[in-house]
C-alpha cells in the first residue's frame, strides 16, 4: 500500500517548544485536520491555528480533573485500525471512527517532578501520565500507517518528509519513530517504577542494620546516550556513554566540561573513581589517580596545599593521571600542576573553578575539564555487568563512626596516628583490593594494589612510602598503615613493623586477630579494628 498524505492528527504536548510552528505548517500548508486536549488546544487556537477539542471529536467530556480525556474509541480506534484489514475499516465506518494519522504527544514531566525533594507522593502520582503514554503506544503499534512524534527535535523532520513525499511520511521515518517511542515509554515506566520502589524503602523504615533498601524482583534501568565514545578500554572495541536520568545533580554523569578534548572510555572511569574518592573528605581535600588507584591523595588547610601534598606522594605515577579536587580550583592550583610540575593531566574535575583558574586552564587544550557544580555523595546503589546478567549493590561509602571502632593493642594510638589512620581509612578503600595505604601527615603517601596476597601489598606500599619520605625530607617512621580487609597471618605486622609503620587500621575478624594482635604488641604497635571491610575488586 502506497504512503497516504496526513490528513487528520492528534496533539497533545506537555514541552509546547516548537509545537505552533510545527502545527500551524500541518494546518495551513498541509491542511491537516488538528485535534486538540486542554492546554495544548488553548495555546494553538491563540495563535491563531484551527484547532478541534478532544472532547467535542468525542462526544464526551473531559473529566475527573483531566485524569479522562483521550481514552476513548474514537481516539484509539482511529489509531489502531489496520488499514490493509477491509473489516477494521468497516467497523470503523460502522461506529463513525475516523482514522487519525499522525500523533503529537509528550508526556508528564515525571522525572522532573519527583527530581523536587519536597514533592509529595500525592502529587507525584498525578504526574504519572496515563493517556499520553497509551495514544504514543497505540500510534507506534500502528506504524504501517499512522506516524508518531515524541520528541519536538523531530518536528522538522517529519515537515521535511511530507513535503517530499505529498504529505505523507515514508514507512522508514514511520519505523524510527515507532522504536523512539517505545523506548521512550520503557524509561518513563522506568522512572516511576524506580520512584515507587524509593518510595517503599523509605516506608519500610530502618531496621538495625541501616536503612531498608529494596531490591526489586524485577529491576528497570534506564540510560540516555550521551555521546558515541572513539573506542573502548581498547581501539578495537566500540563503546558509548549512556547518562543515568536519576543520576545526582553533581555527578560525574551531570558534570559539564569547560575544556579539552572529549572523554574517552577510560577517563570517565578513572574520573568517577577520583570523585568518588575526593568525596569522602569534609575538609579540603585532592585525589590524583591513574589507572583505578589513587596515587597521591591528601587533606590540607586549602585544596592547593592538597594538591602539593597530594602530588609528592607519587609524582611519577601522576603523570597522565586524573585531578579531583572538592573545592574551587584557584589559579595557584593549576600554575602549581601546569607551571611548576610541568604536570601531564588527561582530566580535572572539580565543584567550579574560578575566572583566572578557568583562563589559564583554557591555554592546555587537551585538558578535559569538567565542573560538577557542587559536592554531593554518590548514588544509593551501583550495578556492574558480568555476562548475561548485571550484580547490584549498596555503593560503598567509609561512613562508620570512629566513635565505634576498637583499639585492640595494649598501646592506644596517639592523637596524630589516630588522625593518620582516619585518613588512611577513607582512602584505602578506593585502592583495588587487596590494600594497604601508608598514611602520614594527612597524605596517602604509599599504596599497595590489587596483590594476590596482602604481605605483597604491604611491601609495595612501603616501598613507596620510603620513597616519598625521601623526596619530601622527612624520617621514614612514624607511618600509619590502613588495610582494607583483615590480616589472615602475623606476617604483615611484621613486615609493616620493619618499615616504620607505628599504628594500623584494619577491620578485624581474621581466626588469627589474637595473633596479629600479639605481634602488635611485641613491635610496638597501635592497632585499631572497624568491623567493617572495605573491598574493591
Amino acid at each position: 500500500m502506497a504512503d497516504a498524505p496526513i490528513k487528520r492528527a492528534l496533539v497533545s504536548v506537555t514541552d509546547k517548544e516548537g509545537v505552533v510552528d510545527f502545527c500551524r505548517v500541518l494546518s495551513k500548508e498541509c491542511g491537516v485536520e488538528i485535534i486538540s486536549t486542554g492546554g495544548t488546544a488553548r495555546v494553538l487556537r491563540e495563535a491563531g491555528i484551527p484547532v478541534e477539542e478532544i472532547s467535542d471529536y468525542t462526544g464526551f467530556p473531559e473529566m475527573m480533573d483531566g485524569r479522562v480525556k483521550t481514552l476513548h474509541p474514537m481516539v484509539h480506534g482511529g489509531l489502531l485500525a489496520n488499514r490493509d484489514v477491509p473489516e477494521h475499516m468497516a467497523e470503523a465506518a460502522e461506529h463513525g471512527i475516523p482514522m487519525i494519522d499522525l500523533v503529537v504527544v509528550n508526556l508528564y514531566e515525571f522525572e522532573k517532578t519527583v527530581a523536587d525533594k519536597d514533592v509529595t507522593f500525592a502529587n507525584a502520582i498525578e504526574h504519572i501520565d496515563i493517556g499520553g503514554p497509551s495514544m504514543l503506544r497505540s500510534a507506534a503499534k500502528n506504524a504501517a500507517s499512522v506516524t508518531v512524534v515524541c520528541d519536538p527535535a523531530d518536528y522538522t523532520r517529519v515537515l521535511e518528509t511530507m513535503e517530499h513525499n505529498h504529505g505523507a511520511t515514508t514507512l522508514e521515518l514511520r519505523l524510527e519513530l515507532q522504536a523512539k517511542v517505545f523506548a521512550r515509554t520503557a524509561a518513563y515506566d522506568t522512572a516511576i517504577a524506580n520512584w515507587l520502589a524509593d518510595e517503599l524503602a523509605k516506608n519500610q523504615g530502618a531496621s538495625e542494620s541501616g536503612p531498608a533498601t529494596v531490591f526489586p524482583e524485577r529491576l528497570s534501568r534506564s540510560w540516555v546516550k550521551a555521546e558515541d565514545l572513539r573506542y573502548g578500554e581498547n581501539p578495537h572495541q566500540a563503546a558509548a556513554f549512556y547518562r543515568d536520568g536519576d543520576a545526582a545533580p553533581c555527578s560525574l554523569a551531570n558534570a559539564v566540561q569547560l575544556n579539552g578534548k572529549p572523554l574517552s572510555y577510560n577517563n570517565l572511569l578513572d574520573t568517577d573513581a577520583a570523585w568518588a574518592a575526593v568525596r569522602e573528605f569534609d575538609e579540603p581535600a585532592c585525589v590524583i589517580l591513574k589507572h583505578q588507584n589513587p596515587c597521591g591523595s591528601a587533606t590540607a588547610k586549602d585544596v592547593t596545599a592538597a594538591y602539593d601534598k597530594a602530588y609528592a606522594c607519587d609524582p611519577v605515577s601522576a603523570f597522565g593521571g586524573i585531578i579531583a579536587c572538592n573545592r574551587e580550583v584557584p589559579l595557584d592550583l593549576v600554575e602549581h600542576f601546569a607551571d611548576q610540575n610541568k604536570q601531564f593531566v588527561e582530566v580535572l574535575i572539580a565543584p567550579g573553578y574560578t575566572e583566572e583558574a578557568l583562563d589559564r586552564l583554557a591555554k592546555r587544550k587537551n585538558l578535559r575539564v569538567l565542573q560538577t557544580g557542587g559536592v554531593d555523595r554518590p548514588a544509593a546503589l551501583e550495578a556492574r555487568t558480568i555476562d548475561g546478567g548485571v550484580l547490584v549493590q549498596e555503593v560503598d561509602l567509609a561512613s562508620e563512626d570512629p566513635s565505634t571502632f576498637t583499639v585492640v593493642t595494649e598501646r592506644e594510638p596517639s592523637e596524630q596516628e589516630l588522625h593518620d589512620l582516619l585518613f588512611g581509612w577513607k582512602v584505602v578503600k578506593t585502592v583495588k583490593s587487596n590494600a594497604i595505604l601508608i598514611a602520614k601527615d594527612d597524605a596517602g603517601i604509599g599504596m599497595g594494589p590489587g596483590q594476590p596476597n596482602r604481605v605483597d601489598s604491604a611491601r609495595i606500599a612501603c616501598d613507596r612510602a620510603h620513597a616519598a619520605c625521601e623526596r619530601m625530607g622527612v624520617p621514614a617512621e612514624n607511618l600509619a598503615a590502613a588495610s582494607d580487609a583483615f590480616f589472615p597471618f602475623r606476617d604483615d605486622v611484621d613486615e609493616l613493623a620493619a618499615r616504620g609503620v607505628t599504628a594500623i587500621i584494619q577491620p578485624g575478624g581474621s581466626v588469627r586477630d589474637e595473633e596479629v594482635i600479639e605481634a602488635c604488641n611485641e613491635h610496638g604497635i597501635a592497632m585499631v579494628f572497624t568491623g567493617v571491610r572495605h573491598f574493591r575488586h
